[in-house]
């Protein structure tokens, strides 16, 4: 999940493919999307009973320059093309900094004259070990957004927020090019920057009161959603239409948003792209990993833990803490049983304890391909038949040989990486999802997908691996974004881009994904059998009744009974 922020440089051939997959280490990004028709989808208005209650906000000032945009801050000038506007590098908080490290976001501050918003702000501190910039164009001031628009003024546009994957560790909003969906989907898109890594997400039980500790990061997303709702009018947006949207971390920050008490309100519609959303962890394995993590930057007092961490030079604190484990893949985030974050929101929603906003959420039929061809490029692993069982020991613990036995290495021409990929696949994203996607159909409207396109552009060395990655994790963002680092799309991929912009942008405008000359997308229904899921795919997208089958669902659902 490591993306390239503040450049458009791309290097050349290999490297540049390297790159690429490195910027999307543990989930993102690998995709770009190149020479889009342009067009315009039709917007209808959101029936009034999905819409929550209005933010009192004032009008939008008259402006002359459509360069020049006010907010609660100050004025900012951005970019103005013929085909549409952005605006970057806006403060949505404070710098988190000095004695706001390890806090809540606080108000950023005021401004006078016109700032300029034509360049993205830094990013926030990246992990190290898969950051291709070696820590360049990365600050621990980092809260910043970036909106992009379309060119046109005219009556207010819906809302998409986009809050980038990285596997909570790396990443940026800067580098998601959302012209495309703007442009095709006369939509507004808010893409942000949050605190990663030790700074996002460290739990120490000295840095506040009890339960209070850990979530800086998922409270900066909710800062940014604040920002929305009080000043994306004057850029053209419409407040009461906004969507939350992520893919991967990012989509596991969008389902701790269906169910945080700080999040209700903010958004109307939510968007959830390959998530694990199980992955995160409760507050008494975060606090023990953050007073060991503490304890190895030289902070192991409690009594002086807080003041220790928080006058740390920052590069002590570049390498994560991390609380959760899928195989040999560890990452921080959110933490659950706080008041940020009170119950893990896959228990909250089987509860029906979410916000009962329509939902459009999904996974790639080839998700963890991704993560076994970075250990490979990366670590020089090649898994073997004599590693799987330790493979699937790392990873499903006591289910490991019922899930060896569901998934022998025969089914798959003893090919170790592709069975190994298959279940975790299944196990941690498809089969998770369709649960979820279940449990929220109970109380508001789904609609769930499978990007399928198994040839989808990707980076240089994922095309000359010794196994196939298909339509692996984070390949269908080139299908929305244009993000840089793979071959163009043929004439099938970019009719399945146009059509995947026109679904999206009309369930943000209109809380159903509708695409002229395309299939209707119905919802999920109430009767488990059968459920209806997009599948997106080059040769024609069509409805499939056949998700659960493909991905041995009723077997993962055994495993939990």
């Amino acid at each position: 999940m490591k993306v390239c922020v503040g450049s458009d440089s791309v290097l050349p051939g290999t490297a540049r493919g390297l790159r690429v997959v490195l910027l999307v280490v543990l989930a993102t990004v690998l995709v770009v999307a190149v020479g889009r028709v342009v067009g315009a989808s039709p917007r209808a208005a959101v029936p009034d009973i999905l819409l929550p209650p209005s933010p009192v906000i004032s009008p939008p000032q008259a402006q002359r320059d459509p360069a020049l945009a006010p907010t609660a801050t100050g004025t900012v000038r951005g970019v103005v093309k013929s085909d549409h506007r952005f605006f970057a590098g806006i403060p949505y908080a404070a710098p988190p900094v000095g004695p706001l490290r390890f806090h809540p976001p606080a108000p950023a501050k005021a401004w006078t004259g016109v700032r300029d918003a034509t360049d993205p702000g830094p990013r926030c501190i990246q992990d190290p070990r898969g950051d291709p910039e070696f820590g360049r164009q990365s600050d621990e001031d980092c809260l910043t957004l970036n909106v992009w628009t379309p060119a046109s003024t005219g009556s207010p546009r819906p809302v998409m927020v986009w809050i980038h994957g990285g596997s909570f560790t790396g990443g940026s909003g800067n580098i998601y090019d959302a012209r495309s969906l703007v442009m095709r989907g006369d939509i507004v898109v808010v893409t942000i920057n949050y605190r990663l890594g030790t700074l996002g997400f460290l739990a120490h039980p000295a840095l506040g009161p009890p339960g209070e500790v850990g979530n800086y990061g998922l409270q900066d997303q909710q800062a940014a959603l604040r920002w929305v709702r009080d000043n994306i009018a004057n850029f053209g947006g419409d407040p009461d239409k906004v969507t939350v949207a992520g893919e991967s971390a990012g989509g596991m920050s969008v389902c701790d948003h269906l169910i945080a008490p700080g999040s209700k309100g903010l958004f109307r519609a939510a968007i959830i792209q390959s998530a694990p959303c199980q992955a995160q962890a409760d507050l008494p394995k975060a606090e023990q990993s953050s007073i060991e993590y503490a304890a190895r930057a030289g902070c192991g007092d409690p009594k002086t833990a807080a003041d220790c961490l928080r006058s740390l030079p920052v590069d002590k604190l570049r390498k994560p803490v991390t609380f959760y484990n899928i195989g040999q893949n560890a990452l921080p985030g959110p933490v659950t049983g706080t008041a940020v974050l009170p119950v893990n929101p896959v228990t909250a929603i089987a509860e029906d304890d979410a916000a009962r906003v329509p939902v459009l959420m999904g996974t790639n039929r080839d998700e963890f391909t991704l993560f076994v061809a970075l250990q490979y490029l990366r670590d020089g692993k090649n898994f073997t038949a004599e590693q799987y069982p330790d493979l699937l020991r790392e990873t499903f613990g006591a289910n490991a040989v019922a899930v060896g036995e569901r998934y022998p290495l025969s089914d798959y021409d003893n090919n170790v990486p592709v069975a190994y990929a298959a279940t975790v696949t299944d196990g941690m994203f498809a089969c998770v999802n369709e649960r979820m996607s279940e449990d929220l159909a109970r109380d508001g409207p789904v609609f769930a997908y499978e990007f399928n396109d198994r040839d989808a552009p990707a980076p240089e060395p994922m095309r000359t691996l010794p196994f196939p990655v298909g339509a692996s994790h984070s390949l269908e963002l080139r299908f929305l974004f244009e993000v840089g680092g793979a071959p163009p799309m043929d004439a099938a991929q970019q009719a399945l881009s146009d059509q995947m912009i026109d679904y999206w942008s009309q369930f943000i405008a209109t809380a159903v994904p509708r695409a002229n000359g395309q299939p209707g997308w119905p919802v999920l229904g109430v009767d488990k059998t059968g459920q209806p899921r997009m599948s997106l795919q080059p040769d024609g997208s069509r409805v499939v009744t056949t998700f659960g089958e493909s991905h041995q669902c009723p077997f993962w659902a055994s495993l939990h009974a």
